[in-house]
């Protein structure tokens, strides 16, 4: 059933890029073929002589027409489509245990509803810079918008999972577009000088929505019907559809480049593949034959794409972006804190609701501050980042990480809640000062006419990096927790007087010996998923370790390319 859904996913993808292409060339309005009758942008940096002097901050806004535009309305527009569609994403996690007795399914069939997800993301987001160009910001926002509200009717709707699964596909073409599309829209916007601030005003959405969404879900589905999640993404979908209508009115030059239809072939097979693979590694193991074969098959297919992408004049992904050793550079040391931050993610749920107990809501909740500290502190690190440059505010950020994440390797059954609030609100506090700075001077080595591309890039391989960080912390997890609990039992069934005596005791208050040594073995398997994810947490902080001493070689200020 794997299998066929990974190949389902992948046409129907394919279907709906066609499609959106099909379509939107032939509404494309004539005031922008006009202003594609001339040179391209690249035909034109490549005709004009090298200019030594340096020229006006302003220039990257000549890229977009802002005439009769609201800025702060596209970019109030933007970013609410954004949040919700970020918000989507994590809803369906806590869900996923309701509708498993509702579709009457599995649990690997149900995890299909967020890895299809995340693959039709890894997909499209590679093919991005191929969008930019070909279609306008304003097309590409009513589009996503539009896949967006019908894949939540869809959802809402849904009575059976392949019904569900539907909806969540066409829900994940609309984000996969919407996410690319709002990065560029703000380094197109905002002056070299102004990116940081402009980026971490985009990191508000991209970091509170995480936050709220478990929380949002944990109480819909203890005083509702799940459906009500859908009906809500549905109106708020609708809305922003009809406000992106009226005030997103953005519009760029294009340079119609020709469809690459065996690019995207090779890139959806690689990238699709790979993804699934890391995320399986996850639950069935590395030693999996589904795991060894699509993460291969993933690596022929990424290889194939860069083979073609390279051979071509106009690729639809320029990966010579990764020739700038400072956008190259940066977007390691990204990675690495990705694969830190995702798979931590995922083991603090797991030892609060699994092991600790708490209810969805509560794990929320404890999560809940350090988010808004995150984006609170976002804009003031965009700014910092204006004035000082990445390399002291990655130092400082990654050192609070490191110790965060350092500490999270204590954790016990006697934790409190409110410490683990705490050690995850000052881990939040530091992860602001490097999350988006990182990412925009990694963007500001590069001229105008490779940010779609160096865009389209880093999001890819954090994708990527993401799935690769979860698989391998939660298979440490996994198989960490599988040799403390033999160890463990080992000492359990030796003679020892203290632990019989305890049995014994324990027996006469369950009512029998039998109920005392399975209470016994259930406190034995909690120990040793707490020493599990602990483990884990090392190999987090080794990662978070790594990118810290990194940060170190990073330029200070540097004057951004304006190319």
């Amino acid at each position: 059933m794997s299998t066929t859904f990974l190949f389902g996913y992948s046409a129907f993808t394919i279907l709906i890029i066609i499609g959106v292409n099909w379509i939107a060339r032939r509404s494309r309005p004539s005031n922008i073929a006009l202003a594609t009758d001339g040179p391209t942008l690249e035909e034109s940096l490549e005709t004009e002589p090298t200019m030594s002097v340096t020229p006006p901050v302003a220039t990257p806004q000549k890229q977009v027409s802002t005439e009769n535009v609201s800025i702060p309305k596209v970019l109030t527009v933007l970013l609410i489509g954004m949040f919700i569609a970020i918000l989507n994403q994590t809803l369906i996690n806590v869900a996923l245990p309701v509708l498993i007795n509702d579709f009457n399914v599995s649990t690997s069939t149900a995890q299909w509803l967020t890895t299809g997800f995340m693959l039709v993301n890894g997909i499209l987001i590679p093919i991005s810079a191929f969008l930019m160009r070909s279609y306008t910001f304003r097309q590409l926002f009513l589009a996503s918008m539009t896949l967006f509200f019908f894949g939540s009717i869809i959802c809402s709707m849904a009575m059976n999972f392949p019904v569900m699964m539907i909806g969540r596909v066409v829900q994940a073409a609309g984000a996969g577009i919407l996410m690319p599309l709002g990065s560029n829209v703000f380094m197109t916007l905002f002056p070299p000088h102004k990116r940081g601030a402009a980026m971490g005003m985009l990191g508000i959405a991209m970091i509170l929505a995480p936050a709220v969404g478990p929380t949002i879900t944990g109480y819909v589905i203890q005083n509702y019907d799940w459906h009500v999640m859908f009906y809500a993404m549905s109106f708020f979908g609708l809305v922003t559809l009809l406000l992106g209508a009226a005030w997103f009115r953005l519009t760029q030059p294009l340079s119609k480049p020709s469809f690459d239809a065996l690019g995207v072939l090779f890139s959806t097979i690689g990238f699709g593949s790979l993804l699934y693979g890391f995320s399986e590694a996850g639950n069935d193991g590395w030693d999996s034959p589904i795991v060894i074969s699509t993460i291969v098959i993933g690596l022929i297919g990424i290889a194939a794409f860069a083979m073609r992408e390279l051979s071509m004049e106009d690729p639809m992904l320029n990966i010579r972006v990764l020739k700038v050793p400072e956008f190259s550079f940066t977007l390691f040391i990204n990675v690495i804190v990705t694969m830190a931050l995702f798979g931590g993610m995922l083991l603090l749920p797991i030892y609060l609701q699994s092991i600790r107990g708490f209810s969805p809501v509560d794990s929320g909740l404890l999560l809940l501050p350090g988010s808004l500290i995150m984006g609170i502190t976002g804009p003031i690190a965009g700014r910092l980042f204006d004035r000082f440059g990445i390399r002291p505010l990655a130092i400082f950020g990654l050192t609070l990480m490191t110790y965060g994440t350092w500490e999270l390797t204590q954790l016990n059954m006697d934790t409190s809640y409110y410490s683990i609030m705490g050690i995850y609100m000052l881990r939040s506090f530091g992860m602001a000062f490097i999350m988006m700075p990182i990412m925009t001077a990694g963007m500001n080595a590069l001229p105008m006419k490779m940010i779609p591309h160096g865009n389209a890039t880093q999001n890819t391989l954090r994708q990527v990096a993401g799935s690769i960080g979860t698989a391998i912390l939660v298979t440490v997890m996994t198989r960490q927790t599988t040799a403390h609990l033999a160890d463990d039992a080992n000492q359990f069934t030796t003679l020892d007087p203290t632990l019989s005596q305890h049995l014994n005791d324990l027996g006469q208050q369950l009512g029998s010996s039998q109920a005392a040594s399975m209470s016994w073995f259930t406190t034995l398997t909690k120990q040793a998923t707490i020493q599990g994810i602990t483990d884990a947490f090392w190999i987090a902080t080794v990662l978070s370790a790594l990118a810290l001493i990194l940060s170190f070689f990073l330029h200070g200020k540097k004057e951004p390319n304006l190319d």
